[in-house]
């Protein structure tokens, strides 16, 4: 990433994040907003499966973070079984900032306050290059499915 002014603080600390775990790409910030991995994919042209969608759950009410791919949704009770938790549920946006430090619309896989529990959706894996959040609604960065488990500690389940 270029050392520029106008790149929220957020993005920066992404693309430290990204360099001290020896990640290959860089945020690149984009003038279309990448919110929704179906703006994200056709700011980007590639599938709408290819973008990491970085989530935030509450299981068992401390943090998850689900990267999971932009063409399904998490079946959080299918998925709860598989981790061995009671119950998963979508964090509300304040806990989702005091978890990872970012809004949602832009939350990276890393760059977080402290390191997050991650499952990594194995659908990802069909990919040869994946996309992920890199801090902002129009920020993103490439990576491999491998990659991303190595960098977030991630554990690669089904949860679709």
């Amino acid at each position: 990433m270029s050392e520029q002014s106008d790149v929220p603080a957020s993005v920066a600390r992404v693309a430290a994040a990204l360099e001290a775990a020896g990640a290959n790409g860089q945020p690149q910030v984009l003038p279309a907003s990448t919110r929704t991995a179906v703006d994200a994919a056709a700011a980007l042209g590639c599938e709408v499966g290819a973008i990491a969608n970085s989530l935030v759950f509450l299981a068992d009410d401390a943090p998850l973070l689900v990267m999971t791919s932009g063409a399904h949704r998490v079946d959080t009770a299918a998925l709860a079984e598989r981790i061995g938790v009671g119950r998963i549920r979508r964090a509300d946006p304040d806990a989702v900032r005091a978890a990872t430090g970012q809004a949602i619309g832009g939350i990276a896989p890393v760059g977080h306050p402290s390191p997050l529990p991650t499952v990594v959706d194995t659908a990802l894996a069909q990919h040869e290059r994946i996309w992920a959040a890199a801090g902002s609604a129009n920020s993103v960065f490439p990576t491999t499915f491998d990659e991303l488990v190595r960098i977030t500690n991630g554990r690669p389940t089904e949860v679709g």
